[in-house]
């Protein structure tokens, strides 16, 4: 039997962190009085059958100009002398406006009528550092008044289904997105899934056992102590249950073979088995990284933005084979876009509004909003027309048919219509 210094001990250390070598990973950042909240949360999630959010984040900021593509337009020509397509190079959408010829995926997309581009989205004195950029998208406010909340996190907060599923999931080695930190809110990391065990940093693989042991230590006389240890295995137990769902979901051989055998890929093809296998998991968050192109952008942003559209078909495709596709909603979305005029290194630099995009089944209209005017530009980039939340408003309200989103964007913003 442990000493109680020895349970104190693994107390601190459980509160310290909830890791797993293996790619699983939640973080127990736990402030005074955050206990019991967090506690009363950490089995929050929806069910069989409610409407599913994938977020995809393409990090360092997007060109969207050479995503969806205005070939026609004399300014964009002009701005973009060696790194321009010219109509004879685009995947054509209308008479003004084409696709990368590298995105054949989203061109089946939207002859599918399953991909929406929402133009001209930003906010209003925009930030050109990818760290507050990406910050002010995740959090909904700027660094001076930003409560450590992203908005997603305060959704799944805000939730009271229960469920041994994780209410969101994100998929990827990088540092979870702070769209997803919230009050009373765990929302695993999975770095891999080749070794799925669970396990907290050197301390051995955690087991329910392990846990039986600690249990037959003597109480402790510290109310806030007791209580951190009673949370602690109430989140283990979640955690435990989540591995465990997980591995179940995932215990049968994949035999799908029209996923592209890139990162991207595999990441879509794994939510899409949890998708199918039934995990009621809400939101699914995956990142692809590698848009921040200041020189010799053609070769880079090709080959990005292949992986991102052949990847997005694959995934939309999937879904639609095992007739789940209809509760599903794809946003895809950079912390800026780049600016209008290529630099001297046939690149871009940073700049503002950019296309956001939707893919999914329920979406009748192509084009929300307009084109920004490439004539009236804020310092050679684009104006914006749509606050991001915005789309954030339209996905809580719209989607997932919140009755308001003020109290998660901590203002009120129109929703938009996507949807007719």
């Amino acid at each position: 039997m442990k000493t109680p210094n020895q349970v104190r001990d693994r107390r601190a250390f459980l509160e310290g962190s909830l890791k797993t070598s293996a790619g699983i990973a939640i973080g127990t950042s736990l402030p005074s009085g955050w206990i019991q909240a967090l506690a009363e949360s950490s089995h929050q999630s929806g069910t069989k059958g409610d409407r599913i959010l994938v977020v995809l984040q393409l990090s360092g900021g997007n060109d969207g100009l050479n995503t969806v593509i205005p070939y026609r337009n004399e300014d964009y020509q002009k701005g973009r002398p060696t790194i321009g397509f010219q109509a004879n190079r685009v995947l054509k959408v209308h008479d003004e406006l084409g696709l990368h010829p590298a995105m054949m995926g989203v061109e089946k997309l939207i002859d599918a009528g399953r991909f929406s581009i929402l133009h001209g989205v930003g906010y209003a004195k925009p930030n050109r550092s990818h760290f507050e950029s990406m910050d002010i998208w995740h959090t909904c406010s700027r660094k001076e008044s930003r409560d450590g909340a992203g908005w997603i996190g305060r959704y799944i907060a805000g939730r009271n289904k229960k469920s041994s599923d994780a209410a969101g999931l994100h998929l990827g080695s990088e540092q979870q997105p702070a769209a997803l930190t919230g009050r009373g809110v765990q929302v695993p990391s999975i770095a891999s899934l080749d070794q799925f065990r669970l396990k907290i940093a050197d301390d051995g693989i955690l087991t329910r056992e392990s846990m039986v042991e600690d249990r037959k230590a003597p109480p402790s006389n510290d109310k806030e102590e007791a209580g951190l240890l009673d949370f602690v295995e109430s989140s283990t137990e979640a955690a435990l249950e989540a591995s465990e769902r997980l591995s179940q979901a995932l215990k049968h051989a994949d035999d799908q073979t029209d996923f592209p055998k890139t990162p991207l890929g595999e990441k879509l093809r794994i939510i899409s088995r949890l998708i199918v296998a039934g995990l009621t998991t809400q939101v699914y968050y995956v990142t692809l990284d590698g848009f921040d192109t200041h020189s010799q952008q053609a070769p880079a942003h090709e080959s990005l933005l292949r992986q991102w559209s052949d990847a997005l078909q694959a995934f939309v495709k999937r879904l639609e084979a095992a007739g789940e596709a209809d509760r599903v909603l794809v946003m895809t979305f950079s912390e800026f876009g780049r600016r209008v005029a290529e630099n001297a290194s046939e690149g871009t630099d940073h700049g503002a509004a950019a296309p956001l995009f939707f893919a999914g089944t329920k979406l009748p209209k192509l084009e929300v909003g307009a084109l920004p005017n490439l004539k009236d530009l804020d310092d050679g980039d684009l104006k914006f027309h749509t606050d991001f939340r915005q789309v954030y408003a339209t996905i809580l309200e719209r989607w997932f048919g919140l009755p308001e989103s003020k109290s998660i964007l901590g203002d009120t913003y129109t929703p938009l219509h996507v949807w007719g």
